[in-house]
């Protein structure tokens, strides 16, 4: 890179990128600038910037030699770290920072042991930035944007315009289908069709036939719709999400698009376990079967995850030392397993008929009494480890990312309690790369499938269970079905407000998705009853929308993800980027990779092939 005194000009390139006839030509535009009558002086080219990295370039005109430091706004209580050294007597020296939230930066003098000067700002993508630190009555540091930055969200835009449109086919084409159908004109024409479990519209066309033979027990769609849009964001995070950091998981604190997918698949675990189970029960299911099927999926998920999700072929031999025993499905597994004894012992299987009492509004809560007995204490346990549970060298209670946040006082102290008491267990047999350690420059290993966290995953599935008893206390009555959903979504979006205090690091116990806490399990159950409710209204109740395309990942929900977590970074799944400058690429390959699983999802359903354990 090379800066003229006078004209302030900033030129780059990447010799890794560049053609030897192309570089050649770059080079000798260089040395003709520097030996111009501008007379500049030159410095070495800087690396090309990648998605979400802006150039600045500090030009110092004092006479004494300065240092910049930078935090990020989103770093809570953050150590300042050191970006750059320039030198006195008009020399000038460049750095990359981070596009995705505002930094505060500051200019500090050695000599003098002052902050000179200190602004906060959010640089755009790809742009380059000068930075002027003179002296004029005072010092001051003023910007000028030497080459403009990037629309980062217009890949985004277009992607979302492009998949509107998509959508609004999705769910056009099935209607009018079924509006053609209902004509008495092509009425025997469409009921020739073939009839499917899962999607049941053809039968309203056909309700008039007579019918002798034993109708089959329809899935409810809103659930399979709820678990294949679940799945399909989160295959889609799993590739990148085009590199936007909303996409992502949440450095620490705090809800990114990221965070919400698992915790409504857990739901969706437990809403499908009382309605399984429940239908096992009254088909004379033995309670010894039921605990050997619960046994056999829980040992079949928990393999999965240990042996065949925890690295990669890419990663050579498996090595005991860094193998990871928390995992997603091992999560997934025990939390199935808990929910499936709780509803095995403690379960109706029939709805009593009993004289009025006062708490008949609330039977679906009731009635279970020793469920909710076990889940209190449950929540209790994790309390108490979590805020009273002392911790060596670190404050009891702890919730925060260690590193250089809260001023730097607690670096080892990551994730609190949850950390110890993974570290007891597991030792350094965990995730080694948390989504704290990039920003909160933390050295601890953190896995967010760690044993407390498993707690609040139990609690959440066991909102889901409530959602499915709502479904059976209340079949038939539609209104009081999504009425409760409703008041469920209300008191726990109450009670996440009031643990969190509406902010994202100040409250009593924060929304954190790492730590699985109790307002981010409350927040999280919140969103899953309203948008269960949602698609319960528009899909089983309305018959609006079949779930297209959702209802095919949705129902082969094992397949997909272990497909993708296998597969997904091989081609045609994924590849070799070039175009690292923009979200373009990036996007592009997050959105064909989760397509095709999608695709392949419907052709499986087409041949009507389910991958179950």
């Amino acid at each position: 890179m090379s800066s003229g005194s006078g004209l302030g000009l900033v030129f780059k390139f990447s010799s890794g990128n560049m053609e030897p006839r192309k570089l050649l030509q770059a080079s000798l535009t260089l040395l003709i600038l520097a030996t111009s009558s501008y007379g500049g002086h030159l410095k070495s080219a800087g690396p090309a910037l990648k998605t979400d990295q802006a150039l600045l370039t500090f030009h110092n005109q004092l006479t004494e030699e300065v240092q910049v430091f930078y935090t990020s706004d989103y770093c809570y209580k953050c150590v300042y770290q050191h970006l750059v050294t320039v030198k006195p007597n008009n020399s000038n020296a460049s750095a990359m920072v981070s596009t995705k939230f505002t930094l505060t930066m500051q200019v500090q003098s050695q000599t003098r042991n002052a902050t000179l000067c200190r602004w906060s700002q959010m640089y755009g993508e790809g742009g380059h930035y000068s930075v002027w630190i003179k002296m004029l009555e005072v010092i001051s540091c003023t910007h000028a944007v030497d080459e403009r930055p990037n629309n980062a969200y217009l890949p985004l835009l277009v992607a979302a315009l492009l998949l509107a449109i998509t959508a609004l086919l999705f769910v056009v084409a099935p209607y009018i289908y079924r509006r053609r159908c209902t004509s008495k004109f092509i009425k025997t024409m469409c009921c020739q069709g073939p009839q499917y479990s899962v999607d049941n519209d053809a039968g309203h066309a056909c309700e008039a036939e007579p019918n002798t033979t034993k109708a089959k027990p329809t899935r409810l769609r809103s659930l399979d719709t709820f678990r294949g849009f679940s799945l399909t964001v989160m295959v889609f995070v799993n590739y990148g999400g085009g590199g936007y950091w909303f996409f992502q998981h949440a450095p620490w604190n705090g809800l990114t698009v990221a965070d919400l997918v698992m915790p409504w698949f857990v739901f969706i675990i437990g809403t499908s376990v009382v309605l399984a189970l429940r239908s096992m029960q009254r088909r004379g299911v033995t309670r010894l079967q039921l605990l050997r099927k619960i046994t056999w999926r829980t040992v079949v998920l928990l393999m999965l995850g240990f042996c065949f999700l925890n690295y990669s072929p890419r990663d050579g031999p498996l090595s005991w030392s860094w193998l990871r025993i928390p995992g997603v499905l091992q999560r997934l597994g025990f939390t199935y397993f808990v929910l499936s004894l709780l509803q095995t012992f403690w379960g109706q299987k029939e709805i009593p008929l009993r004289a009025y009492h006062w708490w008949n509004p609330i039977q679906d809560v009731v009635l279970y009494w020793p469920q909710w007995l076990i889940i209190i204490l449950l929540e209790t346990l994790w309390l108490c480890i979590t805020l009273l549970m002392p911790v060596p060298n670190c404050p009891t209670g702890y919730l925060g990312a260690g590193g250089i946040s809260d001023n730097g006082l607690y670096p080892n102290c990551t994730g609190g309690a949850a950390g110890y008491v993974d570290k007891w267990m597991f030792g350094d047999n965990m995730y080694r790369y948390p989504s704290c350690k990039e920003m909160y420059h933390t050295t601890q290993p953190f896995d967010p499938e760690g044993v407390l966290g498993t707690i609040n995953s139990i609690v959440m599935g066991f909102m889901g269970m409530q959602a499915g008893k709502i479904i059976i206390f209340y079949k038939g009555m539609n209104v009081h079905i999504l009425g409760r959903f409703l008041v469920w979504a209300v008191i726990l979006g109450i009670s996440a407000a009031i643990l969190s205090k509406c902010t994202r690091d100040g409250g009593f116990i924060p929304v954190n998705k790492n730590l699985w806490s109790l307002s981010y399990v409350m927040c999280m159950g919140c969103f899953s009853f309203l948008l269960l409710g949602g698609m319960y209204f528009i899909t089983d109740m309305m018959g609006w929308w079949d779930g297209q395309p959702f209802i095919y990942p949705g129902m082969n929900s094992i397949f997909v993800y272990v497909g993708h977590s296998l597969l997904g970074f091989y081609f045609p799944f994924s590849w070799e980027m070039r175009f690292q400058e923009s979200h373009w690429e990036w996007l592009f390959q997050s959105l064909w990779g989760t397509a095709l699983w999608v695709l392949i999802a419907y052709l499986l359903y087409k041949k009507k092939f389910f991958l179950k354990i």
